[in-house]
């Protein structure tokens, strides 16, 4: 194992995940040389891996989601607590699949007469023990790496529902402001969320400007506040101002 490869094993095992454009970047060498590191480190079955980068091998199927948890864990919390300042009690709302939406569902624990209409499992079952908010969950397919519902059944499901708020969240963002992700039967449900709320909540971490992703969910301008830890690319700022998105930065 090379002097990289050990550091690339221990940033893994301190964050749960390595992606290959940030270790790029980090050890200032081509993709294709961390891909070949991951490789190594893969076949010595020190990692395991995934589509554009390598995690930590786990004995469980959601072995990514908890990795996933992990990144950027406290500018997560940070975003879940300025989104749920954003929701009133006695309001009803969205809430999509994502890490950081659970992080905002953690945060909405202490709210009074919320209804909360969500495709996502973990957040379903975190707010059902609050004694004082409704949870409506979605049927359709239940994707087994992360305890999302996506699929028709859920998109039907949710065009029932006209709400107050949606807090959604989104695996990428383009520096032109596209929204994306990478399960198209997710972003169909994301889609329908949107459309179906009368104020929409992005709450997405800065790793998400770093990444890409093929499957376009939509725009920022069609959200109106968006909270992020660090602060955003200027093509993203100026986006905001000039097309009204409230654009709320953490710090943390």
């Amino acid at each position: 194992m090379t002097i990289r490869q050990t550091e690339i094993l221990d940033l893994a095992r301190l964050r749960g995940r390595v992606e290959v454009e940030e270790l790029a970047r980090r050890f200032a060498v081509s993709p294709q040389t961390i891909r070949k590191d991951l490789n190594d480190l893969c076949d010595s079955r020190a990692l395991t891996r995934i589509h554009g980068g390598a995690l930590l091998p786990g004995g469980n199927e959601n072995v990514e989601h908890e990795a996933r948890r992990k990144i950027a864990a406290a500018g997560k919390q940070a975003i879940g607590r300025a989104a749920a300042r954003l929701i009133p009690d006695d309001a009803s709302l969205f809430v999509n699949i994502g890490t950081t939406t659970e992080a905002v569902g953690e945060a909405l624990l202490d709210h009074k007469d919320l209804m909360v209409v969500t495709n996502n499992i973990h957040v379903a079952n975190r707010l059902r023990t609050a004694p004082r908010i409704q949870v409506v969950i979605a049927g359709g397919l239940v994707r087994g790496s992360d305890g999302g519902i996506v699929g028709e059944a859920a998109v039907d499901f949710i065009r029932q529902f006209k709400v107050d708020f949606a807090v959604i969240g989104a695996s990428a963002i383009d520096e032109d402001g596209a929204l994306l992700d990478y399960d198209f039967r997710e972003v169909k449900v994301s889609q329908a969320i949107i459309a179906n709320a009368r104020h929409v909540i992005l709450v997405a971490d800065s790793t998400k400007f770093e990444r890409a992703a093929p499957v376009r969910i939509g725009r920022l301008t069609q959200v109106h506040s968006f909270v992020t830890d660090r602060p955003a690319p200027d093509s993203i700022r100026a986006l905001c101002l000039r097309e009204d998105v409230r654009l709320i930065e953490t710090g943390g």
